[in-house]
């Protein structure tokens, strides 16, 4: 059985399941999904996100707003702490860096301070934090390390970088998730990562709608579609894709279930 630890159902095209998440749920039993985690992006949509999968009981929620996120409201401390504790929420964010679409460094500074925020909010409630980074390798980890992040512990996402970045999240009590992106024919850095990732840091996930696997890239992904990124990390890793599905399961519980 297969847990997609990061995806957004609420962007999820439901088209083909004649837009009902619960025939979405149902075709998703040939491929052993047990489990996902639907991860907040802003906080306008986010109620919208909550009450399609409140019913749901193979689907958890997050509370955060993205980095790229400039032109909503922006949480304050009490609010994520309050809304993650009355919603159930088990994580959060996403939060993190992104320097990539920044034309200048003048939303450095914002997303930092948010950043910081939610760090603060997963502290105080004892929850994971969900961390996305892209061009900002070193603001990151300079963040992390000086909120204590750890303390509460949590995940870089999607990961994209290096050994080095994912060695030192490791460092810092984080788990390190690979999306389709590992399944890239290109994706060196990505496969060297794959390879090093203890078994109990070790992560899967969509991020679907996004980032579609091979042998689906270049369409809609989905949360069922993890099995293509757990079998390409087990070729890795030269073990049984159950090993894969056994080990990131198992940490999704430890990291996520307290």
């Amino acid at each position: 059985m297969f847990i997609d630890s990061h995806c957004h159902l609420d962007r999820v095209d439901l088209t083909p399941y004649e837009n009902d998440l619960d025939n979405y749920m149902e075709a998703t039993k040939i491929d052993l999904l047990d489990h996902m985690l639907c991860v907040s992006i802003n906080w306008e949509d986010y109620p919208a996100m909550r009450d399609l999968v409140a019913k749901q009981s193979k689907v958890s929620i997050s509370v955060g707003v993205h980095p790229n996120e400039i032109d909503g409201h922006d949480p304050s401390l009490d609010e994520l702490v309050s809304v993650a504790e009355r919603d159930g929420a088990i994580a959060i964010g996403e939060t993190g860096l992104d320097y990539f679409r920044l034309e200048t460094g003048a939303g450095v500074e914002y997303q930092q301070q948010r950043f910081r925020t939610h760090i603060h909010a997963a502290k105080q409630t004892n929850k994971p934090i969900i961390v996305h980074t892209r061009d900002a390798k070193e603001d990151t980890l300079r963040i992390i390390e000086e909120e204590g992040a750890g303390e509460a512990g949590g995940v870089l996402h999607c990961f994209t970088e290096d050994w080095d970045m994912a060695k030192r999240a490791l460092d810092n009590n984080f788990y390190i998730s690979l999306s389709g992106i590992v399944t890239f024919k290109n994706a060196q850095q990505i496969h060297d990562v794959a390879k090093k990732v203890p078994d109990d840091r070790l992560l899967i996930e969509t991020d679907s709608p996004y980032l579609a696997p091979v042998p689906k890239r270049g369409k809609p992904n989905y949360p069922n579609y993890v099995k293509y990124v757990a079998e390409r990390v087990a070729e890795l890793r030269g073990v049984n894709v159950s090993k894969i599905a056994d080990i990131t399961s198992n940490n999704y519980q430890k990291l996520f279930v307290r």
